[in-house]
Formats: C-alpha cells, sequence, structure tokens
C-alpha cells in the first residue's frame, strides 16, 4: 500500500526558510516522478516541483530560484527546500508520486486524489 507522510510545515517567517520532508512507502521509489502541490486559500491547486526518476526538475515560475525539490533514493524521501519565503506561499502542501508528470485537474488537489498518490498535506503559513 503506498503511502506518503508530509512533514516540516509550519509557521515561517517572510523571508525565511522552510524545509519539507516527505517519507514514502508502499511502491518502488526510484520508478516514480514526486511532486509538491499546494492549495492556498481561495486559490486552484498548484504544481509546485517535481523530480522525475532521473532527477529532472520542473518549477512553477512563482517560485523558481527560490524552491529546491530533491530526493534521496536510498531514504524513499523527497524533500523541498523554500527559501525566500512570501505571504503569498501560504499554502497546504502535498506530496505526490506516480508514473508520469501530473498537472492539477480541478480547482481543488483533493479533485486529484484518484490520480496517483497523495500524502495528507502539510500547512505552511508565511507571516508578513
Amino acid at each position: 500500500q503506498v503511502h506518503l507522510v508530509e512533514s516540516g510545515g509550519g509557521l515561517a517567517q517572510s523571508g525565511g526558510p522552510l524545509r519539507l520532508s516527505c517519507a514514502a512507502s508502499g511502491f518502488t521509489f526510484t520508478e516514480y516522478v514526486l511532486g509538491w502541490y499546494r492549495q492556498a486559500p481561495g486559490k486552484e491547486c498548484e504544481l509546485v516541483a517535481e523530480i522525475t526518476a532521473e532527477f529532472r526538475t520542473n518549477y512553477a515560475a512563482r517560485v523558481k530560484d527560490r524552491f529546491t525539490i530533491s530526493r534521496d533514493n536510498a531514504k524513499k524521501m523527497v524533500y523541498l527546500q523554500m527559501n525566500n519565503l512570501k505571504p503569498e506561499d501560504t499554502a497546504v502542501y502535498y506530496c505526490r508520486a506516480g508514473p508520469l508528470h501530473f498537472a492539477p485537474s480541478g480547482f481543488l488537489c483533493h479533485e486529484s486524489f484518484g490520480f496517483g498518490s497523495w500524502g495528507q498535506g502539510t500547512q505552511v503559513t508565511v507571516s508578513s
């Protein structure tokens, strides 16, 4: 059974850093695309960053140069290092695993939960 558990969310200061972690189990980790998505209040579910099995990365324009996604295949972990945080980064962040790149198909991240495997989410709040 696929299981993804996010951690590391919390309250951060504007301009500060925060690191999210996602522990994975129950599937062949090395073969999957891993991604971070977020749901901000009143805003559409957004792909933040993803990393392929070949370690190719892809970022949303608004986080590029501030966020870094990485994976540790030996530990079955995926990370999101977030630097220079902004209040608009406030959201629930979800970890997702799937065989291919995935763009959210609905306004709410929950609407995409049937596609791939998702964690329960972790809240990130950035104060100004």
